[in-house]
């Protein structure tokens, strides 16, 4: 099959819509399909034999720290050279909107994946909070234009039903069960984290410092608990601001981490906070499950759908400083916490890589088949 992918972020980027699509690229290519990446240039011209076709980026005013493509005509002339049997518009907003418009002009079958709510987002931004109602229109005809929809969870999967978003379907969640693993725990690791005090509880923070990923809602429990740390991993536009917001905590920032370093970072902690109620699933949700830590986390819906509570993890009421502080005390149960990494782990291992992109791939096959059938049935 050769399949074309069109994205608004790819390699180097790093964030959960890049894993998914990585993976799946990596297991598309080891079963001889070939792949086609349109993407942001950034640098990147191959992935595991997959072509990569980088678009000039621009920096948007609102979201100087990420550069992204806007809808060009460029997008016709790569479909049309590469003759796909599938199109696939990954969180269609700016260039992947191009890969909607051309994938119906050329009648290829065309399936849509929504990733990032962005909408959401928009209500931490209030200078662009109006724009709302007209961005949920822009993605709703997008999605409809695609002969099938995906989404991450069956709570957005609802809110995309009730934004009349048709055709859906769940697409299974996935991890690296390999690379995040318990056995990556790490002493010297664990001290860096915790600037070598052994004493305190180590809570870990991994993924784009946004200020829609309501970093900023830790605080009140370092400064009811002087014995946690929190590492905060990762970079982005609000670093500055939650670097001055967690002045005189507990509180490590690291930038970026990758590969083996990574990997240790989350397996040498005691849990993962995650305050966000924002995501469409957090995979990195799963990926502290799959290195053995139980997450505390903000309830949402996609939060609630992989997070048992005191058995995978530990929700709190969002926006609660109280609730949230109650269920880090928790952490002090040593039997309740091996109990909850055991259970995290074993839950993580359901999901490999591996059975989600075969997922995805079978979705491909059910979306041509079904563009297809609708072709005939007008010809007829």
């Amino acid at each position: 099959m050769k399949i074309a992918i069109v994205t608004e972020t790819f390699l180097p980027s790093t964030d959960g819509v890049v894993t998914r699509l990585t993976q799946a690229i990596k297991y598309f290519r080891s079963k001889g399909h070939e792949v086609l990446v349109i993407a942001p240039d950034l640098g990147v011209e191959d992935y595991e034999g997959a072509k990569v076709i980088g678009i000039k980026p621009i920096t948007l005013p609102f979201y100087r720290y990420r550069p992204f493509t806007l809808p060009t005509a460029k997008v016709k002339e790569l479909l049309e050279n590469f003759e796909p049997d599938i199109v696939h518009a990954a969180n269609p907003i700016l260039l992947a909107a191009s890969a909607v418009h051309y994938a119906k002009k050329l009648d290829f079958p065309l399936i849509a994946t929504y990733h990032t709510h962005i909408p959401k987002y928009l209500d931490y931004y209030w200078a662009y909070k109006p724009a709302k109602p007209i961005l949920w229109r822009h993605i709703k005809k997008l999605h409809n234009a695609a002969d099938l929809n995906l989404c991450t969870s069956e709570a957005i999967k609802q809110e995309l039903i009730e934004k009349e978003i048709q055709n859906l379907h769940v697409l299974q969640r996935g991890v690296d069960i390999h690379h995040r693993n318990p056995r990556y725990a790490n002493e010297k690791m664990r001290n860096r984290l915790t600037r070598g005090d052994k004493s305190k509880t180590l809570l870990i923070f991994i993924g784009r410092l946004a200020i829609e990923k309501e970093i900023h809602k830790i605080k009140p429990l370092l400064e009811s608990r002087d014995d946690i740390t929190l590492a905060i991993i990762g970079d982005g536009p609000a670093r500055k601001e939650l670097q001055h917001t967690f002045s005189g905590t507990n509180t490590v920032f690291t930038g970026f981490m990758h590969g083996e370093e990574l990997s240790q970072a989350f397996a040498s902690a005691d849990a993962f906070v995650f305050p966000s109620v924002t995501e469409t699933l957090g995979l990195v949700i799963l990926e502290a499950m799959a290195s053995g830590l139980p997450v505390v986390a903000a309830k949402s819906g996609p939060t609630m759908e992989q997070i048992k509570d005191e058995e995978t993890g530990l929700l709190f009421e969002n926006e609660n400083v109280d609730s949230m502080i109650q269920a880090v005390s928790k952490l002090e149960n040593k039997a309740l916490m091996e109990l909850m990494k055991q259970k995290a782990r074993i839950e993580a291992e359901k999901y490999a890589w591996e059975k989600a992109s075969q997922q995805l791939l079978d979705y491909y096959y059910q979306t041509i088949e079904k563009h297809n059938n609708l072709q005939n049935m007008v010809a007829n």
